[in-house]
C-alpha cells in the first residue's frame, strides 16, 4: 500500500479520533484586546470538553490578516484554530488581503459589541440630533475620536452619515481606549465605541452616552436611547457590531468541525464563560455554521458598501462580488 493510500484511508479515522493532541489557538489581536480575553476565559472550558489542550498564541498585525493567513496555511485537519474578530470581512475592500471568512467555518460567532456615541459629561449636547446639529453648523470643527478607515467608530459614523449630511474631523487613535483617554481630556469632542470599552467610564459618570447604535436601549444603560429614536431611516443597517468568534479552515473534515462546534457551544454556556460575556457588555449570539455564515455575509455587505459610499474603500465591494444589502 501507497503512502498517500494509507493516509486516504486513515483520514476518516483521524477525524474521529480528534483531537488526539495539542489544539493550536492563534489569537489575531494583541494579549490584553476584547478577542484575546475572550479566547484566554473560553479555552479552558473548551479543553475540559475536548480532552486536548489548547495553545494560544498571539499573531497581531495587518489588521487581523497575519493570524488568518498563518491559519489558511495551515493544515486542514482541525489543530489550528482561529479566534478572531471582524476586521477580515472587510480586508478585500481596504486592499489588506485577498482572504476573509470565506475560506473558514464558523465554528462559534460568541457575540457581537454594540456601539455607543459617547461624549465628555460637560459636553453642551444632550442628545446626538443637538451634536449633529452643531456639526452642520460647523463644518469640520467638532472632532471625533476614530480608530482609522474602516474601524468601528468611522463605520458608525458612515452610518449617520448616510441620513444626515455633516463633516467632522475625525482623529485616529491606536485604539478605543487611547481614544476615549482623549475624551476626557477634552482633546475630542465625542466617539463612537463598543459598549465593552466603555461601561466602565459610563458607570463612573466620566464619560457621557448619547445614543446606543441600535433599535432598543441596553438593560446596562436604560436610560441612553436607541439611535432609532431620533433617526430610524438607520434600522436598515441594524444589528450591527463588531463581533467575536472561532473559526477553523472551511475544508476541515466534517467531524472535526461538528466536535469544535459542539465544544464551544458548551464552553460558552459555563458559568464563568457566561459571566465573563454578560459583563463585558457582549450581546450574545452562540451561533454556527449556515447561520454564522449569513450573519457575517449581511455585516460584510452593509459595512463594505458603508465605507464605499464614504470614500474609504480602496476597492469596490462590487469588484470581490459582495452585493450591496
Amino acid at each position: 500500500m501507497t503512502a498517500v493510500a494509507a493516509l486516504l484511508i486513515g483520514g476518516p479515522a483521524l477525524a474521529q479520533d480528534y483531537p488526539s493532541r495539542d489544539i493550536q489557538g492563534t489569537i489575531m489581536w494583541g494579549a490584553g484586546g476584547a478577542t484575546d480575553n475572550l479566547a484566554r476565559v473560553m479555552s479552558p472550558a473548551a479543553e475540559e470538553i475536548l480532552g486536548a489542550k489548547i495553545v494560544l498564541v498571539n499573531r497581531p498585525g495587518g489588521v487581523g490578516a497575519i493570524a488568518m493567513q498563518y491559519v489558511h496555511s495551515r493544515p486542514s485537519d482541525g489543530y489550528n484554530i482561529l479566534f478572531g474578530a471582524e476586521n477580515p470581512q472587510l480586508h478585500k475592500v481596504l486592499g489588506l488581503s485577498n482572504l476573509d471568512y470565506n475560506e473558514f467555518y464558523p465554528v462559534i460567532i460568541v457575540g457581537r459589541n454594540i456601539q455607543v456615541f459617547v461624549v465628555n459629561p460637560d459636553a453642551k449636547w444632550k442628545t446626538l440630533t443637538e451634536l449633529v446639529n452643531d456639526i452642520k453648523a460647523n463644518p469640520g470643527q467638532i472632532r471625533m475620536g476614530a480608530t482609522g478607515p474602516g474601524g468601528s467608530p468611522a463605520v458608525s459614523m458612515g452610518m449617520l452619515n448616510s441620513v444626515v449630511e455633516g463633516e467632522v474631523t475625525q482623529v485616529p487613535f491606536d485604539g478605543e481606549g487611547p481614544g476615549l483617554t482623549a475624551l476626557q481630556g477634552g482633546h475630542v469632542d465625542f466617539m463612537p465605541v463598543s459598549l465593552p470599552a466603555a461601561a466602565e467610564l459610563l458607570r463612573a459618570g466620566r464619560v457621557r452616552g448619547l445614543v446606543v447604535l441600535d433599535k432598543e436601549s441596553l438593560a446596562q444603560f436604560p436610560d441612553i436611547p436607541p439611535i432609532t429614536n431620533e433617526y430610524p431611516e438607520l434600522g436598515q443597517y441594524l444589528p450591527w457590531g463588531s463581533f467575536q468568534g472561532v473559526f477553523v479552515k472551511r475544508d476541515a473534515p466534517d467531524e472535526v468541525k461538528k466536535t469544535l462546534t459542539e465544544a464551544f457551544a458548551k464552553a460558552v454556556e459555563v458559568e464563568r464563560v457566561d459571566d465573563f460575556i454578560q459583563k463585558s457588555g457582549m450581546v450574545k449570539m452562540g451561533i454556527s455554521g449556515a447561520e454564522a455564515d449569513e450573519f457575517m455575509k449581511r455585516w460584510q455587505s452593509v459595512t463594505s458598501w458603508i465605507l464605499q459610499d464614504t470614500g474609504d474603500a480602496k476597492v469596490s465591494p462590487e469588484e470581490v462580488g459582495i452585493p450591496r444589502p
